[in-house]
């Protein structure tokens, strides 16, 4: 009884502390957003929308901004790399070996991927709140000295915490541990994920609100939709099998020594100077989805934005910095679904492209994450849609993931790494 209230204290503080930790993250990232283009600065917790902030600003802030972003990114992670201890995962960190996250190093690390997204790096920021509340539950749990197997539990518990506050997304925090961290589905798992997810998302309410993260207009539901997800499905699991493999060989050969603060700068210099054109490019994604679910953005932006979200994403990867993967799929899925839509409405017209961009979001985003059942649970959270809408979601969904893993069995092997001595 004794060893029960003790492990249900661990996880109700693992739930706090992977809140408060979510919640300063994110203020930390609005109020550096708002400083870094000068907008919206006495409201520094408000969702006031970023992407409206760095379009008023000017093109001269722009640039200077993203100099800045490489100027941290790449000093800080070269000095991280280069006198810290090394990284430990979440994914290795809850694996059999569970080895400790080192505190100085992953609080560095994290810190780092929310100043870079504050200041324009299109990589996402879920991963920071993930390793602090991973970090935090495995504090905790070496204080109260839990056997290995739920110390390696609580650790994924508090990552999914973490992405609980910061996204205000409490089931889908507790799915993402279970199909993601542990990859099985046990009673005492689950009520740990869920305790400590909802636990997060409401610390995360004081400093956050409660609201969803895109606001959505009534999308009519059709049988033309509803085939556009099956016949279309299958589609964005092929391009999602592509991204895949795209960002993954820019993490292969991810910048380290000299040449990562040298090619961080030129990488986000060089953003700001697209992003003089097309501010729809700064951050981590949100901005672009937003558009798409609105149907505000036409045919051919969509696909100029497309095209240089992936380059840049990748271009990101592979200049060194660090940072998730989660939204700049989301928005990819959403704009590659407007092309898609696009084509659709030649033949059968009166669907909204938001329609098509609800739908590719969540496709692309469960075949990129590899995570289909969290996929739907986050699309329903972030954006509340109506409960009859999930049929088009979770039919396009089942046709990517199994486009994708059907791909994955014919790809080419792996390059070889050299082990360096």
């Amino acid at each position: 009884m004794r060893a029960q209230l003790k492990l249900a204290l661990v996880v109700i503080l693992t739930g706090i502390g992977a809140g408060l930790g979510g919640m300063l993250l994110a203020l930390l990232l609005h109020m550096i957003q708002h400083l870094a283009y000068g907008y919206g600065q006495d409201a520094l917790s408000s969702h006031e929308s970023f992407l409206l902030g760095v379009s008023s600003a000017s093109v001269q802030r722009r640039v200077a901004v993203m100099a800045l972003c490489g100027v941290i990114g790449g000093l800080g992670w070269w000095a991280v790399y280069r006198w810290g201890r090394p990284l430990v995962s979440i994914k290795q960190a809850v694996g059999d070996k569970a080895p400790l996250m080192p505190v100085k190093t992953t609080l560095a690390h994290a810190l780092l991927q929310i100043i870079t997204v504050a200041l324009g790096s299109p990589l996402g920021r879920e991963v920071a709140p993930r390793e602090v509340g991973a970090l935090v539950a495995s504090t905790l749990s070496q204080w109260a000295r839990l056997p290995v197997a739920t110390h390696r539990l609580l650790v994924a518990c508090g990552a999914g915490a973490g992405l609980a506050a910061v996204y205000n997304v409490p089931l889908g925090g507790a799915v993402f541990v279970l199909e993601v961290l542990v990859g099985s589905f046990t009673w005492p798992a689950a009520l740990m994920a869920l305790a400590t997810s909802a636990i997060g998302a409401s610390i995360g309410w004081l400093g956050l609100g409660a609201e969803a993260q895109y606001v959505l207009p009534k999308l009519p539901l059709s049988a033309s939709l509803i085939a556009f997800a099956l016949i279309c499905g299958p589609l964005f699991g092929i391009a999602a099998h592509g991204f895949v493999r795209l960002t993954g060989h820019a993490r292969q050969h991810a910048a380290r020594g000299w040449q990562l603060p040298v090619l961080a700068l030129l990488n986000f210099t060089l953003i700001g100077c697209v992003a003089i054109y097309l501010p729809q490019i700064l951050s981590n994604g949100k901005g672009p989805a937003q558009l798409g679910f609105d149907s505000e953005l036409g045919i051919g932006l969509a696909a100029l934005l497309l095209v240089v979200k992936l380059l840049i994403t990748s271009s990101t990867l592979r200049a060194g910095a660090e940072g998730g993967l989660l939204t700049p799929g989301l928005a990819i899925g959403a704009l590659l679904a407007i092309l898609l839509g696009g084509l659709w409405s030649l033949a059968w017209p009166g669907i909204p492209l938001g329609a098509f961009a609800l739908i590719g979001a969540a496709a692309f985003l469960a075949s990129s994450m590899s995570m289909p059942i969290t996929a739907i649970v986050l699309i329903a959270e972030f954006t509340r849609i109506d409960h009859d809408f999930l049929v088009p979601i979770i039919l396009a969904v089942v046709g990517s993931v199994c486009a994708s893993r059907l791909c994955g069995k014919f790809k080419s092997p792996p390059p070889r790494i050299p082990l360096t001595p």
